[in-house]
């Protein structure tokens, strides 16, 4: 009986020690299988990131940086807005407000943009426009003296474009396209087959002609911001009274010599007629004169008769 309780004991140990080996042997399988699997897509990825394209994983985290950095950065920065104003003033002296005008410009660190001017024949007034470019923060300093400056405003106008919208999008397109354009360089020291050099460095042209072209439409809407836009139409208003510059004698003179003047033109007209047409008024006269000497003799025989 012992001898078969024994024999038992042994068989169970010997088939415990089998199960243990088994379980050992198929645990390090799975992880010779999961370490391969993790090797394969480690090296999946580094040939992914070589080619010059971003992997899913990547490209998430990459948009989600760059909401966070978009909301971040609207928070923080400054409002960018475009402002525009139009003014329509009547002056006095169309020459000294131009004058005036450019003046405060250059005080302010502006520039003129466009000027032109046109005069009136009839009353001799003069009208023109000026395109001006000043700092934001004193461009309606700048409005408010035009105006304070004119005679009469009749119109007076200002408009305003948020864009800092638009500006953050492009600062994190710019930051984006950066690290791409680090990345392709990296890439291009790298390779070492000249298909991959020719396809990086078509790459990398788009890239930096997209990194340009972002940098200009940055540049563009940073000049707008800085300095506003004021176009100013001048019309000048310079009625002059009767009687300003002649006094009431002068005005009698220049009168008298005026009349004195059409009776010698009217008489001088009626000399040239009649010296000028004599060679067929003297033959007219002539022919009248027959004519009435024959009516008149003709009345006369009338009456003897009767």
């Amino acid at each position: 009986m012992r001898k078969l309780w024994a024999m038992i004991f042994v068989l169970s140990f010997f088939l415990m020690a089998t199960a243990c080996s088994s379980d050992s042997e198929t645990s390090e399988s799975n992880d010779q299988a999961e370490t391969s699997s993790e090797e394969g897509a480690v090296a999946e990825q580094e040939s992914s990131e070589f080619a010059g394209a971003p992997n899913e994983s990547e490209k998430s985290a990459s948009q989600n940086e760059d909401s966070e950095a978009n909301l971040d950065e609207a928070s923080r920065s400054d409002r960018k807005v475009i402002y525009n104003a139009n003014l329509q003033i009547e002056v006095k002296d169309f020459q000294t407000t131009i004058n005036d005008i450019q003046t405060q410009v250059a005080e302010r660190n502006g520039y003129i943009v466009e000027s032109h001017m046109s005069g009136s024949r009839e009353d001799g007034s003069t009208s023109g426009q000026i395109t001006a470019r000043i700092p934001q923060g004193e461009f309606r300093e700048f409005i408010d003296l035009v105006e304070e400056d004119s005679s009469k405003v009749l119109d007076s106008s200002v408009s305003g474009q948020d864009v800092t919208e638009e500006f953050v999008d492009l600062e994190s397109r710019m930051e984006s396209k950066k690290v791409v354009e680090e990345r392709l360089l990296s890439f291009m020291e790298q390779a070492e087959k000249t298909e991959d050099l020719l396809k990086i460095s078509n790459d990398l042209a788009t890239v930096q002609d997209e990194i340009e072209e972002v940098q200009g439409r940055m540049n563009y809407l940073e000049n707008k911001t800085e300095l506003a836009t004021v176009t100013i139409s001048i019309q000048e208003n310079n009625v002059r009274i009767a009687g300003e510059d002649l006094n009431t004698w002068e005005q009698t003179k220049q009168q008298f010599l005026k009349s004195i003047n059409f009776i010698i033109s009217t008489f001088s007209g009626l000399f040239v007629f009649f010296v000028g047409n004599l060679p067929v008024l003297v033959p007219l006269a002539v022919i009248c004169g027959i004519v009435f000497w024959i009516i008149r003799r003709k009345k006369k025989t009338q009456l003897d008769q009767e």
